[in-house]
Parts: C-alpha cells; structure tokens; sequence
C-alpha cells in the first residue's frame, strides 16, 4: 500500500506564525526585569560595604563621643569628652601642627606637581618613561618610601643624602627629624615625593584636552612661556585645579604616617604632632576611645566646612 504524502501549503507571506510552531520568544520585559536585577544586585553590594565599613563606623563613633564607657558600663555624658579634649593642651598644638602641615604641602606638594606635569607636557620624545618616573614612587609601599627618607636621606649624620648634599655644597648641614624646625618641612618634602605622581597624570591629562590653537594665537600675540601659563593654561584647568586643592587639603590635614614613621610620633617638643595621630594616641595608648570619637567628630566637622565652602566657590564659579 502506498503512502501518498500531502504537500505543506506555503504560508503567505504576511501571514502570522502559528502559535504551536513558533518558538517560546523572550520578551524585553523578562529582559529588563533581568538586567534590573543584576544591576540592583551589583549596587546592593555596594552599599552594604558602605554601611559596614563607612557609614556605621562613622554613626557610631558619633554616639561614642557624647558616652563613656568604664569597666564595660556606658554612660551618656553630652559634651564632656569635647570640653575635655578641647581644654588638652596638646590639641591645640595638634591642630596648629596639622595647618602648619597642610600650608606647606599646598605651598610645595600643590604647585611642583602642577609644574612637573606642565614640563611633562612639553617633551615630544620618551614621555612614556617619564610618566613611569614619575608614577614610581606612588607605587611603593608608604612606609616602605618613609623609611627609606628616614635612614637613607634624613641620617644626621654627614653619611646621610641630604647632608651629603650639603657638605658638597658647603652648605651647613641638617639634624632633620631631630630639629623641631626641621620636622615639618622634611615631612613635606617626603610626603610631596610621595605621592605627587597621581596629581602629575590628572594634570597630564588635563593639559592634553587644551586646544593647541590657544597657544598658537598667544605666542602670535607675542605672549612668553609665563604669560601663556598664566593666561591660557590655569584658566583652562581651573576646573582640576579647584578639585586637587580641595583633595589635598582633606588629604594633608589627616596626616598620621608620616610622623608616626619619621618622628616616631610626636617628634622633637611635640613639633610633629598631628590631630590624627592625637586621636590615635587616645584610642591606643590612653584607652580613651569616648576621647578618640570627639575628636574624630571634630575633625569631620572641620573637614565638612572646607568641603562647603569648596561647594560654595565652585558653584558661584560655574
């Protein structure tokens, strides 16, 4: 018996797909509804370590400074661990050491980057090396860089870099980290070798982006090398300049390494005493942790007015 098979008929063009032979097709709102997921979840992740590792420190160290804690009872006490740090003579002389501190570094670390990267800028050959010079020191570990100035370059003895320098200079030398005046500009100049390479790329960076015609049409102008930093080059980075001033000053006035590797602290007559090693010295050495969050919170206030007004300044600018 013979088997005679039906032709399919050819579907019109036009004509709908038929619901059985058609394949399960994903909609875009499963699709969306699977993106959102994946992102919320990426994000969820992200503000839980924020509220474990930043915000319920920072709420908590809050409440500990209005409380204290004796033998492992709490007591709310308002403003007396304040009234109390602030009446400490050394908080003044931490706070007067932390600005010291921080007017130096924007006087030096602030401004020989901005120069260093417009020199950078200007080299037409092995930029790539440069850049790496520069970079390398960042790439050290910090204290690793500290001790390196502390025994190899601020030695007070004649076998020290820098007063090797000196010597061949015939020029008198230094005690350094021994020398109350010497402390925080030789703090500077360690933190500054420190940690300018990063300001040195966003400078880098930020040159680049400046069109060249403005150059062109000042030096048609008869304008030198100054007179175009001065009037084409700031202007048209203000924007990363106000933003790295704003960093550095945050970054400057939470100054802790430095005299803890350098000065081992406080340093000669409490010259290099900070408010961040102040906070450390009462959470670790006086068991004082309700003094520690006071003085922790007013550093966060302090910090939050210079945010402001940086907010402020640069808002009336735009």
């Amino acid at each position: 018996m013979a088997i005679t098979t039906v032709p399919e008929t050819p579907r019109k063009p036009g004509r709908p797909p038929s619901p059985y032979s058609a394949r399960p097709q994903r909609t875009s709102l499963g699709r969306k509804v699977r993106d959102n997921l994946t992102g919320h979840a990426f994000l969820i992740g992200a503000v839980l370590c924020f509220v474990v590792f930043s915000w319920y420190p920072m709420v908590r160290g809050i409440v500990m400074s209005f409380q204290r804690t004796r033998r492992g009872e709490t007591t709310w006490v308002g403003w007396d661990n304040y009234s109390r740090i602030i009446a400490d003579p050394s908080f003044w002389t931490a706070w007067q050491n932390t600005f010291y501190f921080t007017v130096l570094a924007l006087a030096l670390g602030y401004v020989v980057p901005f120069f260093v990267a417009i020199l950078l800028n200007e080299f037409r050959h092995a930029k790539g090396y440069l850049r790496i010079l520069v970079y390398l020191p960042v790439m050290l570990p910090p204290a690793s860089a500290l001790f390196l100035f502390k025994f190899y370059a601020y030695d007070p003895s004649e076998a020290g870099l820098f007063n090797a320098i000196l010597k061949a200079l015939h020029l008198p030398t230094s005690q350094w980290m021994q020398s109350p005046e010497m402390t925080m500009p030789a703090m500077v100049l360690a933190s500054t070798w420190m940690n300018m390479g990063g300001a040195v790329l966003i400078y880098l960076a930020s040159l680049q982006n400046i069109p060249g015609e403005l150059y062109e049409a000042a030096e048609l102008d008869g304008a030198g090398i100054w007179r175009r930093i001065v009037h084409v080059t700031i202007p048209q980075t203000r924007l990363i300049l106000a933003l790295l001033a704003m960093l550095q000053i945050v970054a400057t006035m939470q100054l802790f390494i430095e005299p803890l590797i350098l000065a081992n602290g406080a340093g000669a007559e409490d010259s290099a005493t900070s408010v961040a090693y102040l906070i450390y010295q009462h959470g670790f050495f006086q068991n004082d942790l309700n003094g520690a969050a006071a003085l922790g919170v007013i550093m966060l206030v302090v910090l939050a007015g210079f945010s402001a007004v940086y907010v402020r300044l640069t808002a009336k600018q735009d």
